[in-house]
């Protein structure tokens, strides 16, 4: 059995253009992670009976959910193996293919970042902050 292949640190995947404290130093490129999956007979039965009660269609929900997790996690595999260590600008998007198909994407623009030394030598200086109860 292989190793699973490394991905982003989740801390470093953000859906904005900047990582706060750190500075872009490479560009690697637009990432993305894709899955295609379809509802199966039993699952549609299933849903369809929620449906008939109204309020979540949990089945659906279940599948939609692990589908972006697919998605989100092969865009972190694609971003290691394109030499990134985060993910700016990240975003999912979902078409149907056909009846009952789906294509979930997750992608971003995989950069390099290091810690930038202006934001870390400001927040050295700075005294520290009294946690709860005068603890620090």
């Amino acid at each position: 059995m292989s190793a699973p292949a490394p991905m982003v640190d989740l801390g470093f995947i953000t859906t904005a253009f900047e990582l706060q404290g750190y500075r872009i130093v490479a560009h690697r490129g637009v990432v993305r992670g894709i899955v295609v999956r379809s509802r199966s007979a039993v699952g549609n039965f299933a849903a369809g009976i929620q449906t008939f009660f109204g309020g979540n269609i949990t089945i659906y929900t279940e599948l939609c959910e692990q589908a972006r997790q697919e998605a989100f996690d092969l865009m972190r595999q694609h971003a290691s193996a394109a030499g990134a260590n985060a993910i700016i600008g990240m975003r999912y998007d979902a078409n149907e293919v056909g009846p009952g198909v789906t294509e979930v994407l997750a992608y971003g623009t995989a950069v390099v970042v290091d810690l930038d030394p202006e934001y870390a030598a400001r927040f050295a200086k700075a005294p520290a902050v009294a946690g709860p109860e005068g603890t620090s």
